[in-house]
């Protein structure tokens, strides 16, 4: 009797996923509850574990898309393969056997068990394509164990001949060659532009700008980056710098942190910072969870862990719904000047720059300083301009005198 596996709920508002990578293959005896396959919903990807033990049979297909409840595979009943376990009989045999039998078969080196390995040893063996008859097994009547399996992965591994990659021949440059290639889109990549598209001709947005001298700062990790490293095991970024500035300005104008939901205004209490981050897939946007609680380093330790499993595909759904505001910074690309898309059903999102020595005007004379363009984008349905300009405005004092942040003044 088999079992079909079904795309399982994953998620209120997620009616399909594709199937990005089988883990098992065609015919493979799984484990319950061993991961199979890796599915891919338009917020996160997430492993498939078997129902049950048995004889893997694939129905769907790499880059499949499928409706949740949808079959994806089933197990069949069958046993693992051999060496993996013991038949029936020959495990009642040895439960029953006499003293005298076992004495026997000790001192018979073509004992039945002779040649066969154990489930561990079997499974080394199996992964790594060496053939149990080559080994001489050191366990009870002439057993491979573990340790036998290791020792002959390591001597495989030895001797095996290094085989030289063939050298790929240059392509050939045609010119005027016009080639073209079509991939499908994932599922992140078309809810991405969905919902990019939906935010333009849904809200009324429009972006605000300004400029920060980044030299406080800059002065200040340079003095102290050492001694926070060396206390809190975490390095002293910019990005810190910037929650903690947002979720400062948030305090003082609630209508930034707020968002519509049908006729009505919601506000919230708390800010839930989402940082984007650009994954192996697309960008994401894992949220930090009353980051206005959090120290530097509490907001540098929870960035980085995000920002490892969004690298990872190992985000949840959970870790990436929910915030109240969004940060981006495209100036680790490069960007000089953008106008950041707000993160619907959010209200405001600020866009990061890279920074730049140029000259400005300091005390009446011209210097040369760390700049960085910052811009607002926001929801002018729930923003007025002069909420968003004195938002803005407040970050930009905040980070220009990181002091205030320590004091909340």
């Amino acid at each position: 009797m088999s079992l079909e596996i079904k795309v399982p709920t994953v998620g209120e508002s997620i009616t399909e996923v594709t199937l990005s990578q089988w883990l098992k293959q065609d015919g493979d005896y799984v484990e319950m509850d061993e991961n199979i396959a890796e599915l891919e919903s338009d917020k996160a990807t997430f492993e498939l574990p078997a129902e049950k033990a048995g004889i893997l049979r694939i129905i769907a297909q790499e880059g499949d898309t499928l409706e949740i409840g949808a079959v994806v595979c089933t197990i069949e009943e069958g046993g693992a393969p051999a060496g993996d376990a013991k038949p029936a009989a020959v495990a009642s045999e040895e439960k029953t056997a006499a003293p005298a039998a076992n004495s026997a078969a000790d001192e018979n080196p073509d004992s039945y068990a002779a040649g066969t390995a154990s489930p561990a040893a079997a499974k080394i063996l199996r992964e790594k394509g060496i053939d149990p008859t080559s080994i001489k097994g050191t366990g009870k009547e002439g057993r491979i164990t573990k340790e036998d399996a290791e020792k002959a992965q390591v001597v495989a591994k030895v001797a095996a001949p290094v085989k030289e990659a063939p050298k790929a021949e240059a392509p050939v440059a045609v010119a005027g060659a016009r080639n073209e290639r079509r991939e499908k889109m994932t599922s992140l990549r078309k809810t991405i532009a969905k919902r990019l598209v939906a935010v333009k001709n849904e809200t009324a947005m429009l972006t605000t700008f300004n400029e920060v001298n980044m030299q406080p700062i800059m002065d200040l990790r340079a003095k102290y980056k050492d001694s926070f490293k060396e206390k809190h095991g975490v390095g002293l970024g910019f990005m810190s710098f910037f929650t903690k500035a947002v979720t400062t300005a948030l305090k003082e104008w609630p209508a930034v942190n707020a968002r519509i939901e049908e006729n009505e205004l919601v506000y919230s209490d708390f800010a839930d910072i989402s940082i984007a981050v650009s994954a192996p897939k697309g960008l994401v946007v894992p949220v930090l969870r009353n980051a206005e609680s959090m120290s530097l380093h509490e907001i540098e330790k929870g960035i980085g862990a995000l920002a490892v499993k969004a690298r990872d595909n190992k985000l949840t759904i959970d870790e990436m719904t929910g915030g109240t505001f969004t940060i981006t910074n495209g100036g680790v690309f490069g960007s000089m000047m953008s106008t950041p898309i707000i993160n619907a059903p959010q209200s405001a999102i600020l866009g990061m720059h890279n920074i730049i020595q140029r000259p400005i005007a300091e005390n009446g004379q011209v210097v040369i300083r760390p700049m960085m363009y910052i811009a607002l984008s926001y929801d002018h349905r729930i923003i007025d301009g002069r909420e968003s300009v004195s938002f803005l405005v407040r970050v930009k004092q905040l980070l220009e005198d990181p002091a205030r942040l320590l004091l909340e003044v």
